[in-house]
């Protein structure tokens, strides 16, 4: 009880500070469906086409970043032309992170070891290792 009354103590000693205006604030609404849901291609053929004109290693960090945000796994032509794009701006490190980005969104280890496979050309084309690869225990 004496707890209970110390905080009503407290809070009845604080000064009440109450913001008015003059005007009513203006009132927005939004829709849930105010856009239509993209499909999987034209995701694909988006990201596919930014990672392209990617110009510095900031504009490709923030692609991977937008294009791991969302709810499915990347296929493999963005994968593709994120990596490139890493290497085109020198950034070793991105290019692997990329499949470490794919490694924690596919389901299961068959699904990773299936992008591992088709993506092998590319990564032997541009010198590129798997973290599993370059930290091998």
């Amino acid at each position: 009880m004496r707890v209970a009354l110390n905080t009503v103590l407290r809070a009845a000693a604080r000064p009440a500070v109450v913001a008015r205006s003059t005007r009513a604030a203006p009132v927005v609404a939004r829709s849930a469906h105010a856009h239509a849901q993209e499909s999987f291609e034209s995701f694909s053929d988006r990201y596919v086409t930014f990672f392209q004109n990617a110009e510095d290693l900031f504009e490709v960090q923030r692609g991977l970043n937008n294009c791991f945000a969302h709810d499915l796994v990347p296929s493999p032509a963005v994968v593709e032309a994120a990596v490139r794009a890493a290497r085109r701006v020198n950034d070793y490190a991105t290019a692997v992170r990329v499949f470490e980005g794919i490694k924690e969104k596919v389901e299961n280890k068959s699904q990773y070891d299936a992008y591992v496979q088709e993506t092998k050309p590319l990564r032997e084309e541009l010198g590129l290792l798997l973290k599993e690869e370059l930290y091998s225990s």
